[in-house]
């Protein structure tokens, strides 16, 4: 059973999506049609920008959603899963993929949420950190007893736990993980806390246009990383998008959940391979790979 995954944030790099691009026509006019839907030139600063260029959140977003869905369009009939799975962002080209949204109406949903994410991030100054090596319920303590806003918001993997809220909190449970044995407990260069209730903004300017969207029913279950659980009702879907913004990715509880439904296979389809790593990290034995065309 394959389990086709789609990566967020972070996997994008300069000169994302022109293989792609020079694939063909009928994909040049899907970069032709985005640019005409963010009205930018977004497949420029794709081939041509700098890593910094492409760490804008308004850019960033959009990169990686059309590098994925492109991808998974262009693999045709080979494109066959049994599961569909994306790690924050990466859940609407997930939808895509499976058929519950249309390309240019996840476009325009990925440009609204990477929008609303910059003006909530601009509003109160925040930060997320990655702690290491320490039990997810240890990390899950140490934030609910802190002064401020601070809570789980990355579940990546068995010992690999992202936290999100403001910048007092987040240095304070980080000094209090390293002192109880993380082995690393790193604040890192984002621009706010994702998946944190300091999202609240943005998930309310979100809910209006995921509650608008036309969602079908996906041709396979979709894995959500709200519940980490699969779903193909599109209501439930539609719930779980928007609740989305201000709960955690439940990463770790999703690869579980695949392996339980009877997945062999993981296919990671967009830039980058942190997906693969993370699912190595459940299972030594899984075999994962990268879509190529």
């Amino acid at each position: 059973m394959k389990a086709y995954l789609f990566p967020g944030q972070g996997a994008q790099f300069p000169g994302m999506g022109k293989s792609l691009h020079d694939h063909s026509d009928a994909l040049k006019a899907r970069f032709d049609l985005a640019n005409d839907i963010l009205g930018f030139d977004i497949a420029d600063t794709m081939f041509n920008g700098s890593s910094e260029d492409l760490k804008q959140t308004s850019v960033t977003q959009p990169a990686i959603f059309i590098h994925s869905s492109v991808l998974a369009e262009a693999l045709g009939s080979a494109f066959q899963p049994d599961i569909v799975a994306g790690h924050s962002l990466g859940e609407f080209s997930a939808l895509v993929a499976a058929g519950a949204l249309s390309f240019e109406d996840g476009l325009q949903l990925v440009s609204e949420r990477a929008q609303a994410m910059q003006a909530a991030c601009d509003e109160t100054p925040s930060t997320m950190a990655a702690v290491l090596g320490m039990e997810d319920s240890v990390v899950e303590e140490v934030c609910a007893s802190a002064e401020g806003v601070v809570v789980a918001a990355n579940y990546n993997c068995p010992g690999q736990l992202v936290i999100s809220g403001e910048f007092a909190a987040i240095e304070s449970v980080c000094a209090k993980l390293t002192k109880m044995g993380a082995r690393r407990a790193l604040v890192l260069p984002v621009g706010g806390a994702f998946h944190s209730p300091l999202m609240e903004s943005a998930r309310e300017r979100l809910a209006a246009a995921i509650g608008s969207a036309p969602l079908e029913s996906p041709r396979c279950p979709v894995v959500q990383n709200v519940t980490a659980l699969p779903e193909t009702d599109p209501e439930v879907i539609r719930e779980n998008l928007i609740a989305q913004l201000t709960s955690p990715v439940r990463w770790t509880q999703s690869m579980y959940k695949m392996i339980e439904m009877g997945a062999t296979e993981a296919i990671e389809v967009g830039p980058g391979k942190v997906l693969q790593g993370l699912f190595k990290k459940v299972d030594r034995s899984f075999v994962v790979s990268s879509a190529e065309l």
